[in-house]
This record gives C-alpha cells, sequence and structure tokens, in this order.
C-alpha cells in the first residue's frame, strides 16, 4: 500500500440519476444514438472499486481508483488476501483487465465491530469504511482478521480474445469461477429498465451486503466504444440513486442521557426495523424543540429513516396514540438535582457540577482520540473504573498505576498483560503536547481546532490560564463567548487545582507549536477522500503545525487540496476553480524538503 501506479485504463466514476424521469431519458438518448441497444442493470455494490490486471491467466497487479484518471494505489499484496480474487486463470487471453468493487459482507462487518468493542477501540461507521480501511492496510494480516469480498463488474481491456458484449463477458468470467454482480438483468426498453431498478430497490434490505444504487449500462462493447466518455463519467452508463428508506415504528421508550457539560439528551427506543441493511432501534430527539415540534410521544408511530444511509433519523409523526408531546423532566435522570434551559439556546443542562454522569463523559471525553488519545480505554472501563470510585476526575487516570495489581486481580481492563498495555498507553500520555491536554478538559466551546490555536499563541496552559479576555479575542476564530468560557473555567478554584494535580502527575503542560516550521504560513488546505498512510486528522496536524489552516470545504480561498482515494466533489469543485491539487506524497515531500533545508 502507498504505492501509486498508473492507470492504463481510466476508472471514471458514474453520472447519478435519481428519479424515473432520468432514467427515461437517459434510455430515450441511448435509442436515439444507437440502433436497436440493449441495457444491463445491475447492483451497484457499495465498497471501493479495484482494477485487476492479469498477463497470460496469473494476476500481476491490484490497484485502487485513486484519482480515477491517472493514478492508483498498488493494493496487490491485500488483494491476494481475498477469497474471491483469482490468483490464476485457466483459460485466459494474454493480458486481461477487470474492474470490480470489494466490499464487507454485513455479517462480517457485524463481527469485526463486535472485536473493536472487545478491544476498547473505536467502531466503525459503515462496511464501506472498514473494507476501505482495511484494504489499504500496510499490513496484510489485518485481511485475515476482516475477510474482504469482491464482485467483478466490467472489463476494462482484454488481448488475445474478443467479446461482444458485457453479458457474454459475465458468462467467461464466471466460468473461470470469478464472482460477477449477482441477478443482473438484461432489458430493451425504458419500462424493462425501471422494473428491474424497481425489483433491486424492493430486495436491497435483505441482501447480505449493502448497495447504494443500481447501475444501468450499455451491453454491446462496440456501442460504448462508440459513445466514449466526458472527462469524468462514461457515457454509456448511469447509477440511480433510491431515495432514503423510510420505515414506521412504534416508540417504547425516551431514554435520557447526561453529556459532559451536563446537557441532557433524548434518545427515542422504538420497535426494531430493517434499513439499508441494519437493523435500528434507537435515534436521537435532538431536545424539547424538536420534539414539540413534531408533537411525539412514547407509543406513537413515527416514520424512521437513515441520513445519508448511516445515521438513524425520525422524520415525521405518521400516527398519535398518545397525549400531549414528551417533556424533558426539571431534575437530573442521573443525580436528581434540578435541570434548567440554558438562555439563547434549546439545550437543557444539569446545573450540578458534581453530577456523576457529567464526570464520566468529561473522563470519555478526555481519553478520546481528539483529545489525549488514551488507546484501548474504552467507555466501558471508564464506566466501571466510575462506579468502583477509582475515577472521580481525568487526573484519577495518572494515579491508576498505584492500583496496577487490585486491577489485574479484579479483570475490569482484562489480564496483566491488556493492563500493563494501557498503563504504559497512560504513560506515555503524558508526553502529549498540551493542545490535547486542553481539548480534553473539556471547557465549553473548546475543541481541536480552537485548542491548537490558543496553545499556537499562549505555548503553555499557565500562559492560557493567566490569559485576560482581550488577550484572547486576538487569537483567530476567538469570539466573547469562547474567550468568557476560557475566564470562567480558569477562575474556578476547582478546576486550578485539576491542572495542579496533572501537573504534580508529569502532565506535559507546553506546546509542541514552539518547533514547528512556518512553511504552510498563510495557506489554507481542505482535505478530502482516503489518504494512503496518513489518517486525515494525521495530515490536519501536520498542516497546522506548519503554520497552515485546514477548512471543510473548497472555496476560492482554499490554497491547495489534498486528494486521496475517492475524492468526489471537492476534487471535482477545485480543478473548475484552477486550486491545485496534491497527493498525500507530493504533501510529504514538501515537509521532507523542508526539513533538509532547515
Amino acid at each position: 500500500a502507498g504505492v501509486l501506479v498508473r492507470h492504463r485504463v481510466p476508472m471514471l466514476s458514474l453520472q447519478d440519476v435519481f428519479s424515473k424521469e432520468e432514467v427515461f431519458s437517459f434510455v430515450a438518448d441511448m435509442k436515439e444514438r444507437l440502433a436497436n441497444p440493449e441495457f444491463v442493470v445491475e447492483y451497484k455494490i457499495d465498497g471501493l472499486s479495484m482494477t485487476l490486471r492479469y498477463e497470460h491467466g496469473k494476476l500481476v497487479l491490484a490497484e485502487t481508483r485513486g484519482d480515477g484518471v491517472e493514478f492508483g494505489e498498488d493494493v496487490t499484496e491485500n488483494a491476494r488476501m481475498i477469497q474471491d480474487v483469482k490468483q490464476e486463470l485457466s483459460h485466459a487471453p494474454d493480458y486481461l483487465e477487470i474492474r470490480g468493487e470489494v466490499y464487507m459482507r454485513l455479517d462480517t462487518f457485524e463481527a469485526v465491530n463486535a472485536r473493536q468493542e472487545l478491544l476498547g477501540k473505536k467502531l466503525f461507521a459503515n462496511p464501506r469504511n472498514c473494507a476501505a480501511g482495511t484494504l489499504r492496510q500496510l499490513e496484510s494480516k489485518a485481511l485475515q482478521e476482516r475477510p474482504l469480498s469482491m464482485f467483478v463488474f466490467n472489463l476494462q481491456d482484454v488481448e488475445g480474445r474478443a467479446f461482444d458484449t458485457h453479458t457474454s463477458c459475465y458468462e467467461y468470467l464466471a466460468s473461470e469461477g470469478i464472482p460477477i454482480i449477482d441477478d443482473y438483468r438484461l432489458c430493451r426498453d425504458a419500462e424493462e429498465v425501471w422494473q428491474a431498478i424497481c425489483e433491486i430497490g424492493e430486495k436491497r434490505g435483505q441482501l447480505p451486503y449493502d448497495i447504494d444504487g443500481a447501475v444501468v449500462k450499455i451491453n454491446r462493447y462496440a456501442d460504448r466504444q462508440l459513445l466514449g466518455a466526458t472527462a469524468k463519467a462514461p457515457r454509456w452508463a448511469v447509477a440511480y440513486k433510491y431515495p432514503p428508506e423510510e420505515k414506521e415504528s412504534t416508540i417504547r421508550e425516551i431514554e435520557l442521557s447526561v453529556g459532559r457539560t451536563g446537557r441532557i439528551n433524548p434518545t427515542a427506543i422504538f420497535d426494531p426495523v430493517r434499513l439499508c441493511g441494519t437493523t435500528v432501534t434507537r435515534a436521537t430527539l435532538h431536545n424539547q424543540d424538536f420534539i414539540d415540534e413534531l408533537g411525539i410521544n412514547v407509543g406513537d408511530q413515527v416514520l424512521v429513516y437513515k441520513s445519508g444511509e448511516i445515521i438513524p433519523k425520525i422524520k415525521a409523526l405518521s400516527k398519535k396514540e398518545s397525549e400531549g408531546s414528551y417533556q424533558i423532566p426539571d431534575c437530573c435522570p442521573a443525580c436528581g438535582e434540578k435541570t434548567c434551559r440554558m438562555p439563547g439556546t434549546a439545550d437543557i443542562k444539569c446545573t450540578n457540577p458534581a453530577c456523576p454522569a457529567q464526570s464520566i463523559r468529561r473522563i470519555i471525553n478526555f481519553a478520546s482520540r481528539d483529545a489525549m488519545d488514551l488507546k484501548g480505554f474504552g467507555a466501558s472501563y471508564i464506566e466501571a473504573l466510575c462506579e468502583r470510585g477509582d475515577l472521580v476526575d481525568v487526573s484519577d487516570i495518572y494515579q491508576l498505576y498505584k492500583k496496577r495489581d487490585a486491577l489485574i486481580e479484579d479483570g475490569i481492563i482484562g489480564k496483566e498483560k491488556n493492563t500493563d498495555k494501557l498503563l504504559a498507553v497512560i504513560e506515555a500520555s503524558k508526553q502529549n503536547s498540551a493542545e490535547k491536554l486542553l481539548t480534553g478538559l473539556g471547557i465549553d466551546n473548546v475543541g481541536k481546532t480552537a485548542a491548537a490555536k490558543l496553545m499556537k499563541r499562549f505555548q503553555t496552559l499557565d500562559a492560557l490560564a493567566k490569559a485576560s479576555e482581550a488577550q484572547l479575542l486576538e487569537v483567530e476564530d476567538v469570539g466573547e463567548v469562547l474567550a468568557g468560557c476560557i475566564v470562567d473555567f480558569f477562575k474556578d478554584e476547582k478546576n486550578r487545582a485539576l491542572l495542579q494535580r496533572l501537573k504534580d502527575a508529569g502532565v506535559r503542560m507546553d506546546s509542541e507549536f514552539s518547533q514547528a516550521s512556518d512553511l504552510f504560513a498563510g495557506k489554507t488546505f481542505c482535505i478530502t477522500g482516503t489518504l494512503p498512510t496518513l489518517m486525515r486528522k494525521e495530515a490536519a496536524d501536520l498542516i497546522e503545525k506548519n503554520g497552515g489552516k485546514v477548512t471543510g470545504s473548497v472555496s476560492r480561498k482554499t490554497s491547495f487540496l489534498l486528494a486521496g482515494e475517492n475524492a468526489g466533489s471537492k476534487q471535482t469543485k477545485a480543478m473548475e476553480l484552477g486550486i491545485p491539487v496534491i497527493s498525500e506524497e507530493e504533501f510529504l515531500q514538501q515537509l521532507e524538503e523542508r526539513q533538509h533545508a532547515d
């Protein structure tokens, strides 16, 4: 993984269509341009594209889509670990290049996430993300723990044998034992095409893998040749995207939890419904305003859907079975103290700073990846240790080594090896740069971006603690609300005592920003797609440590787009605006050159 290879045939994406009218219009256009065209309708598997090259029947290269036009990433060694990838073909042409979709079956995905939870690691959001991360792992053994599958959906290039149609090529591939897309349909007119799309739509919740649409493509290769492609997509195919799947369910309970800032979070628990291949039983109700707006309560029937086919949400009330709408109580579900609505917001908060639920959330936030990044210190361990009284606030984490023998004996974190591993992670975190500690303190409105900017300006937590509101307002993007939150936090005697306990435990109080270069000073980056070796967060840290800014969208003010696999619409926009698009390799090269120059 990580080595770029040049595409022999571009791996273009497809043009999306969203309505029956657009499908009929595509079919009519094809009929106008071609003599009696045939259409193949097939599943659009939700995974990531990979091309396989065979020379004289032997697999010589597997590559990802990359930028889709010029370069992909060599993933041959990992591809050899996928059972569906044939290493050798028995009746092979001299050269064969085929494109398919690498995906993860839903049962495999559930097993992988169960294992992640057991190890106290972060869960994957969906099978697609998990498959993408696994295929591009530098160590092939990850594929043994997270097995991937593949369907082939296109012939890219062939020498030494001719195929007239997509379906005849499928027949050949199937005879070689290569898995091709299940249940494809051959159609001759718009009605047949639409019927096939509807039938696939009805089946999509029952398949053992996720699909994110249906593809309509021209069958005859000669017709495809005639039509060609635009810079972005072939003219001979479209991808139909289904509207979000919606199901009715009955709310059985409204569960309340308390966030680290004391905010009361209501969640609806409803009868299980299957959406986009997974079973869903809960969705956030956001706040009292949202509940009142929909007028929902326990016992009501609601319409549930998945936003972006990932996050379950409640769309509307479908049948009223209860009286009035649910009211969040005026006492905290965790400690029983009074709650109050914060002025100018829809948030209802617990007013008790010693609320145990807030303590747990604050410690979970402190251990999270954006903060102190205590790998393996999951929420379940934190909750168990809080319950026993071993953790009251974040400084107690650095006293756990004194309780090593009791922790091993009770098996809270596991046996000796696991406990020592976690204690080593905690010890190593003392050397984290202070912006991570600042993020972990859970000051209202201070996330990792604000923490980085503050530490760049003040460099030590002591200096920040002494800063006046006027000095804080000089920092980029710090407004009166944020400045007020910081001043209030450090004014509080309890917070100053907490900081002293962390300092006494040896936790670092100064920032690495003093050592950073100004290589990207005045430059704004946007990061998109999956980078070959860096996590997006790591890339953002490198940019900020070298004087640059990172934004979430592309505009005329963007200096560079750092693009990886499946860069999508941001890359298109950057190209339209003439903004330089750089790869991870070019980005790291700039950093390396600067280091040598220094």
